[in-house]
């Protein structure tokens, strides 16, 4: 999959898709992941006030962004290239994955799961519980989600690359997710989370989420 998702993160022409097993394709906006933060990723931005881990940073937009405004910020990610550009823009990444041991467990102010992130793994509940781990007693967790209407999908995925001659790449199958506005809070109660608010920013979807108390 590395090689594939290497190629997605080329800023040069050509088309890249997620095929879900259902038979749902999404165009990856490759163009926007290089490009400056955008008015959505300062929406989330704004709602941090601490160290944040930028939890599969790709090409490391929303890690510059977060280091600009004066956060201590690292990106996560599992391709060795998405790390190299992060690098590249003078943001700090690692490559590791996310249920791998990190620095500062428990001690973050904030974990992000922007741009589709929250299927990592394929299952969402899994996911924010190991984010939970990461963060302080007092921290958050900012999650891009569906718009309403789809609630919780998890099966199998690839990517699908075609470069600008016609060349058609096709990685192995993995474990994904999509999770909506409504789902969320299920999703979240069962990780030990609480939704203290679900927001929208340029017609893009978001929810920031707290531990429960109990």
């Amino acid at each position: 999959m590395e090689d594939v998702f290497a190629a997605a993160l080329h800023p040069q022409p050509g088309v890249h898709w997620l095929v879900q097993g259902d038979g749902r394709r999404s165009r990856l906006p490759v163009r926007r992941w290089h490009g400056p933060p955008e008015p959505a990723t300062a929406a989330v931005v704004a709602r941090c006030a601490g160290p944040a881990l930028d939890v599969g940073c790709g090409p490391g937009r929303l890690t510059l962004a977060l280091a600009r405004a004066g956060h201590t910020a690292v990106g996560v990610d599992i391709c060795p290239h998405a790390v190299r550009l992060t690098r590249a823009r003078g943001a700090v990444a690692l490559h590791r994955d996310v249920f791998a041991a990190l620095p500062g467990e428990g001690r973050w102010a904030h974990v992000l799961l922007i741009d589709g992130n929250i299927g990592i793994g394929g299952d969402p509940r899994v996911l924010l519980r190991r984010c939970r781990e990461l963060i302080r007693a007092s921290g958050t967790i900012l999650v891009e989600l569906e718009p309403p209407g789809p609630g919780l999908w998890r099966g199998c995925a690839r990517l699908t690359s075609r470069s600008p001659t016609g060349e058609v790449r096709r990685s192995g199958a993995f474990r994904w997710a999509r999770l909506d506005t409504a789902a969320v809070h299920d999703t979240a109660r069962a990780a030990g989370l609480a939704v203290r608010d679900v927001f929208e920013a340029s017609r893009r979807w978001f929810a920031e989420l707290v531990p429960d108390q109990p």
